[in-house]
Order: C-alpha cells, then structure tokens, then sequence
C-alpha cells in the first residue's frame, strides 16, 4: 500500500488501520513484536483464540466500572453480588467463534472463584472511595500531543480530582505484586495520559497511579504513583514518534520469544510468513 501521496498522519494511519488515530495499546504492540501489530492492526485478521487471562482482566475492569459509574451518579456503591454479576456478563458477551486459552489449572469456575476473592477486596481498599470527587470512569481522551504521529487515543480506566489534584488511575491484574522495576516499565502510559489530561484542570497537580490487584488465594491492592518527569514525557513522546515512523515506514517483522509467542493468536500466519 502507497501513502507517499497521503500528507497528514491522520489520514496515513486511516489507510493503514482504518482508523484516523493511534492508541497506546497498538504502540505497546508493535514495540513487543511489529508483525503481531501488522496481523491486528493492518491485516485484521481474524483471532482463533484469545487468553483467559486477558477476558478475565476485561471482565474485572467491567466489574470495577459499574462500581465507580454507580458511586459518580451519586447512588450507593453496588455490593458483591452485582460486580460479580458484571464480571459473569463480561464473559457471556465475549465471541464464542474464538477460543479460549486456559491455564494450567484454570477454568471458568476456578477464575470466578479468584474473581470474587479480588472483587471483594477492591471493595475493601482506599481505591473503592475514588480518591476525591469522581468526573470520568473509562474516559476516552484523544489529542495530538506528539508531532508528525496521528492523533492517540487513551482510556483512562477512573479520573477523579480533589482541591488541589487530578488523578488519572489505571488498574492492573497482575499474577504478583508489583515490584519498583515494573512500575517503571509501564510509566509511559500514564506519563502520555498526563499530557492528554493536563487540560481538563487547569492549574491543578497531576497525580499519576496504576493501582494492581493481584490475583491470590488473598488479593492484595497496591497504589503505585508515577511523577509528572518532564524528562521522561519527552522521551515517551519520542519513542512514540519513532514507532509511528516505523509503522508509516511499513516495517514489520517478527519478534519471537517465549513472552511474546506464547499466547500469540497469530502463530500459524507468523509461521507462513516470509516477509
């Protein structure tokens, strides 16, 4: 495909993609391997399965979301019952085309089991309260923030503020706690949230933080702040520009390793590639 005679970003990444933007999500998949960005984003091929670790972290974000759109309403918190029943239709709506990969020893009532001991001790923790006054649950936020790139497109899983803060949160499931390496890693999420949220409280600090529940016989919720580091934006946003250059620039290839191929839903067209 041709987009030399294509000027802007945003129409180049529509005659890619489809869509006249690009989302962190799609920038984290080209980084771990580009031909799986290319099988998702520009081929659109069909996923034969899907991990049940990954509709099990949708399906607990589900969950979570119904809490804090019930509790920015103004009405009482939803009780275990009704998050569980959240997280259950989460799961019934998911394409029964695709399969799902378990793993060892997990199936649909073993991870409802851990989905109830997890959903429980969310209710339980400081994260539940919202951290001040709640103005946006799974909030989409789209801007162009990194020159020559199209427009990104964020959703911030909870957007709460206080007198003095804005506080962008993004939950994680997580199999461990999180140790101080993997916070790191994983900054640069937050970091291209707090340029696409700067305006929506002007004058106010922004507050950054992944909050992890961990999947255990006894969840535990972790709060784990990233700082606003002017440097780091910097460098996020150009890492940002380089992908999107190698995207525009049609490089794809694989990038075997056990992390990335494991549950890989592209493995037979990866094998028949030849580039």
């Amino acid at each position: 495909m041709s987009v030399l005679a294509i000027e802007s970003p945003s129409d180049i990444a529509s005659a890619l993609t489809g869509r006249d933007y690009i989302s962190y999500s799609a920038i984290s998949t080209y980084q771990a391997c580009p031909l799986r960005y290319y099988f998702r984003y520009i081929a659109k091929l069909p996923e034969k399965t899907v991990s049940a670790a990954l509709i099990f972290g949708g399906a607990i974000h589900r969950a979570v979301e119904l809490h804090f759109r019930e509790v920015m309403a103004g009405n009482p918190a939803p009780d275990l019952d009704m998050m569980l029943a959240e997280y259950q239709t989460a799961w019934a709506e998911r394409d029964d085309s695709v399969q799902v990969q378990f793993g060892k020893g997990e199936s649909l009532d073993t991870l409802g089991q851990l989905a109830e001991r997890m959903i429980a001790a969310l209710q339980q923790s400081d994260f539940a309260a919202g951290g001040g006054k709640i103005i946006g649950v799974e909030e989409e936020l789209r801007s162009s923030i990194v020159p020559g790139c199209p427009e990104l497109l964020a959703r911030v899983d909870l957007i709460s503020e206080t007198e003095d803060e804005l506080i962008a949160t993004d939950l994680k499931t997580a199999r461990s706690r999180w140790s101080q390496s993997q916070v790191d890693s994983s900054a640069g999420q937050l970091l291209i949230y707090s340029e696409l949220a700067r305006n929506l409280a002007p004058g106010k600090k922004l507050h950054l933080r992944f909050v992890v529940v961990t999947k255990a016989k006894q969840p535990s919720v972790d709060s784990h702040d990233v700082a606003v580091d002017p440097a780091r934006i910097v460098r996020t946003k150009r890492t940002v520009q380089r992908v999107w250059q190698s995207i525009e620039a049609q490089q794809f290839y694989p990038a075997p390793s056990p992390l990335n191929c494991a549950a890989c839903p592209f493995k037979e067209p990866c094998r028949r590639w030849q580039g």
